[in-house]
C-alpha cells in the first residue's frame, strides 16, 4: 500500500486546530475575564494554612538523588516488561541480554549502597 505526506493533511489539520482552539481560549479567556486583585486574593493560601516562611526551602541533594535513581530504577521495569511478554521468541540469546542487563544494573545498585546515597541521615 502506497502512502504520500498528503495522507497525514488531515492529522496535520486536526493538530492545528487543536491547538489553535487552546490557544484562542487562553487568549479570550485572559483578555474577557475579571481583573480583580486585592491583598487577601494575592496572599497565599493552601489547605486552609497560612503560609509562614519563605517558601524557597533548599532540598538535600540526596533527595535528587533518589528521586534520578527512583526513575532509573523505573525504567528498568520499561525494559524487563517487553523481554518478558517475547520471553520465548528470544531464546538463549536474549536470556544472556538480560542477564547482562540485570548485571549492569545490580552492580551499581550495588555501588550506590556502598557509597550511602540512599541513607538519609
Amino acid at each position: 500500500m502506497q502512502s504520500s505526506q498528503l495522507d497525514y493533511l488531515p492529522i496535520l489539520m486536526q493538530m492545528l486546530l487543536a491547538v489553535g482552539f487552546v490557544v484562542a481560549i487562553i487568549i479570550i479567556s485572559g483578555k474577557l475575564g475579571p481583573k480583580r486583585s486585592s491583598k487577601i486574593k494575592d496572599t497565599n493560601f493552601e489547605c486552609g494554612i497560612e503560609s509562614i516562611g519563605n517558601a524557597r526551602i533548599p532540598f538535600s541533594v540526596k533527595f535528587f538523588v533518589v528521586a534520578i535513581l527512583f526513575v532509573l530504577f523505573d525504567i528498568e521495569v520499561v525494559f524487563l516488561y517487553p523481554w518478558a511478554v517475547n520471553f520465548k521468541e528470544l531464546g538463549l540469546e536474549g536470556m544472556i541480554k538480560m542477564v547482562v542487563f540485570m548485571a549492569l544494573l545490580l552492580i551499581g545498585f550495588f555501588y550506590i549502597i556502598k557509597k550511602k546515597a540512599l541513607d538519609w541521615e
